[in-house]
């Protein structure tokens, strides 16, 4: 399957079980080319001795939907959302700003870069990473349903597009509670533009818009606080 139009009407539920699917389809065939004794690509799954099979994100793009955009963000966005999950939110910040980056431009299908099409990741961590998520991210997948179309139309996408590099860009962060918060309202915004939701979309960028401003204002206090303690003392 390849990527088409961001602005297709038709819902699609169970986005995470999607997400499963595609993961153990890698897995099937990373098993293929081992037994098979095929030579490692750079856009073939890889085996790793130490981690199991992997695959990279052009592995994934390729067996997407319509819905490419959606699903990207979300895969991306899950790891972020975990509490005590250090590096893995740094490492897939950039494909989500590029994502976040094109969308807001009107592109109809995502694409990388070379350099991110072929990084890779360990299957097995990605799936564990799902199993961990999907009890936070059920419910809203639950509730999910078109509404607002608009907001999730060719137009309201790139605008939805545009505000996700807040939030990514505060994931790119690495210090304490940048991830986190703004990673959740990523994959609820992901959710609302694979299922054509526009109440999700808004309500994920809310989460993540509000959240960096209060890390902004919380650090601008602090330097502020910092700054009269050295006057004080100078």
């Amino acid at each position: 399957m390849t990527a088409a139009s961001p602005d297709i009407d038709q819902p699609m539920r169970g986005a995470t079980q999607t997400l499963f699917h595609i993961l153990a389809d890698l897995r099937r065939a990373a098993g293929a080319a081992s037994a098979a004794g095929a030579a490692e690509t750079a856009h073939a799954p890889e085996e790793d001795a130490g981690e199991g099979p992997r695959a990279s994100l052009g592995d994934v793009l390729t067996r997407l939907d319509e819905r490419a955009y959606g699903f990207l963000l979300l895969l991306l966005a899950l790891p972020c959302c975990l509490p005590f999950v250090y590096v893995l939110p740094q490492i897939v910040a950039l494909p989500m700003l590029a994502l976040a980056g094109q969308l807001a431009a009107g592109r109809r299908h995502p694409w990388l870069p070379e350099t991110l099409n072929r990084r890779q990741f360990s299957i097995a961590a990605f799936e564990r990473v799902l199993a961990r998520s999907e009890r936070y991210v059920g419910w809203v997948e639950s509730i999910a349903r078109p509404r607002l179309k608009p907001v999730t139309g060719h137009g309201g996408a790139r605008l939805a597009g545009l505000l996700l590099l807040v939030p990514t860009a505060s994931i790119l962060v690495p210090l304490p509670s940048t991830n986190t918060v703004p990673g959740i309202g990523v994959a609820v915004a992901a959710i609302g533009l694979i299922e054509r939701d526009g109440v999700l979309v808004i309500g994920g960028l809310l989460i993540g818009f509000l959240w960096v401003a209060l890390l902004l204002f919380l650090g601008a206090e602090a330097a502020q606080l910092i700054k009269d303690w050295l006057s004080g003392l100078f």
